[in-house]
């Protein structure tokens, strides 16, 4: 059988570069004349080592090697393909009036218990039932988030049209779907879950509706039990997905650690978090004793490389890293509210006196994301050496006076609707929080407002003061101010 794989390969090795490959052709090319359907196989399973993007005429062609485009738009709804499929999924479980009765109260008292546990930071037990409530509750915000975090990558061309993905805490499978979703329809992947809870049946059932080019694998084991290394037959993987999960790990620095060693040295970790504040700082602390770190890559050709934060948070001054909180979240639109929540919430008992409209909901897209790389590339590739610019790190010394100053807008407005608005902002050195509040609006500061997350804004002219209630400081954007975007 291995002769007979190897005799495949090694046609499909030729006739990429002279025609499409066509499973019935090879058959009269190797001995044996194995049928068409094991050929087609084997090329499916060879099919990202080989290059090979597989067509709707079942035949073969080199994938292309133009990188992945970002994504256009916001992410408006979790489709109706994976929709449909986890409905199917819940009337086989619980029938076809999952949402009613005894089965609905079970899924709504089950949301209720994991979340009252999320927020008073105490682990969540799964079961079946925990795994269902939640594909209801967290699967198309985190399907969402996935994307917006991947533009990142894509904006810069480092995504490619051929990838191998490792999926650390896969769960229910909104990062793989959303993956999937950011990929075009001539790209190859190869994907590989970790996820021993019985979230796994769900994410492999949803992960059917996905194209013929993406070939997954789910790894039913602990992370801490697998080794990393050795899947995708010893390749290096692209990208490696801990989304979600980092917080629940007894370790996770050593899991993040051994997940860095098993990528390619062009490769990316993105790790991600739900946006309230213990675990977002929580990740930005793990960002942060990570960097520098230097990592034995066990790729074939690989060696010692020093892990480097790609993005969002920057590093403007050269050997300066911040000790601030760190929390920093992306907020996006809202998503249409999927049919399953819908259902779910509308059939809730009128005499639920716990019970508010929209308590099942769960469409916000808010998150917090790091991406760490071993080549050395940051996103924004800018060091600030000159006294043109204040320092984050000596702010102090600027209080009540105008400076000027470089940083990052690390969040969307904060503030109350009918309040000045309040950024977020960074330049890597600060060991204090600053935020930049807008307090009199013009065409020479409005920038502030039209950035985008992470993006770099040059402020002249801008005030400092100490904000002793918040203990940050507040850098006081107004008609004296003018604000650049930068890139």
């Amino acid at each position: 059988m291995t002769d007979q794989r190897e005799a495949i390969r090694s046609n499909a090795k030729y006739l990429r570069n002279v025609r499409p490959i066509d499973p019935e052709e090879i058959c009269d090319y190797v001995e044996g004349s194995p049928h068409p359907a094991v050929v087609r196989q084997h090329l499916r399973e060879d099919a990202v080592s080989l290059g090979l993007l597989e067509r709707e005429d079942g035949t073969f062609v080199p994938v292309g090697d133009e990188p992945v485009r970002p994504r256009r738009g916001p992410v408006e709804r979790f489709p109706a393909r994976y929709e449909e499929r986890l409905e199917d999924l819940l009337v086989d479980r619980y029938g076809v009036d999952w949402h009613r009765d005894a089965t609905g109260q079970l899924l709504r008292s089950t949301i209720r218990r994991f979340k009252s546990r999320y927020l008073e930071g105490r682990p969540v037990e799964y079961d079946d039932d925990v795994a269902a409530g939640y594909a209801i509750y967290h699967l198309p915000g985190y399907y969402a988030a996935v994307q917006y975090a991947l533009d990142d990558l894509a904006e810069r061309g480092l995504l490619g049209r051929e990838l191998r993905v490792l999926d650390i805490g896969a769960g229910v499978g909104g990062p793989a779907l959303g993956l999937c979703d950011s990929l075009p329809d001539d790209a190859v992947l190869e994907y590989h879950a970790i996820e021993p809870s019985p979230a796994a049946d769900v994410l492999e059932g949803l992960l059917e509706e996905t194209g013929r080019n993406v070939h997954s694998t789910i790894h039913r084991s602990p992370v801490e039990d697998v080794d990393l290394a050795s899947l995708g037959d010893g390749e290096g993987f692209d990208l490696v997905l801990a989304c979600n999960v980092l917080s629940e790990l007894a370790d996770p620095r050593a899991v993040a650690s051994r997940a860095l060693e098993a990528l390619e040295p062009d490769g990316t970790f993105l790790g991600m978090a739900p946006a309230d504040k213990n675990t977002s700082i929580e990740l930005r602390e793990l960002e942060r004793d990570l960097e520098g770190t230097t990592v034995a890559v066990d790729t074939a050709g690989g060696s010692a490389r020093e892990v480097t934060v790609y993005g969002p948070t920057v590093r403007l001054w050269p050997g300066a890293t911040p000790t601030d909180r760190g929390w920093s979240f992306d907020a996006r639109p809202d998503l249409a509210v999927p049919s399953f929540q819908r259902k779910l919430d509308e059939a809730t008992p009128e005499d639920d006196d716990d019970h508010a409209p929209g308590e099942f909901v769960n469409v916000d897209v808010q998150f917090s994301y790091s991406l760490l790389r071993l080549d050395g590339r940051r996103r924004i590739e800018i060091d600030l050496e000159t006294s043109d610019w204040a320092k984050m790190a000596q702010t102090e010394r600027h209080v009540t006076n105008r400076v000027d100053l470089a940083a990052a807008k690390l969040s969307r407005s904060l503030s109350a609707e009918d309040a000045n608005p309040l950024f977020k902002i960074s330049d890597g050195s600060e060991a204090v929080d600053h935020y930049a509040v807008l307090t009199r609006e013009s065409s020479l500061n409005r920038p502030l407002l039209e950035a985008d997350y992470g993006e770099v804004l040059t402020f002249e002219g801008v005030l400092v003061l100490w904000n002793d209630d918040e203990g940050a400081y507040n850098l006081v954007v107004d008609e004296e101010t003018i604000v650049d975007r930068i890139g």
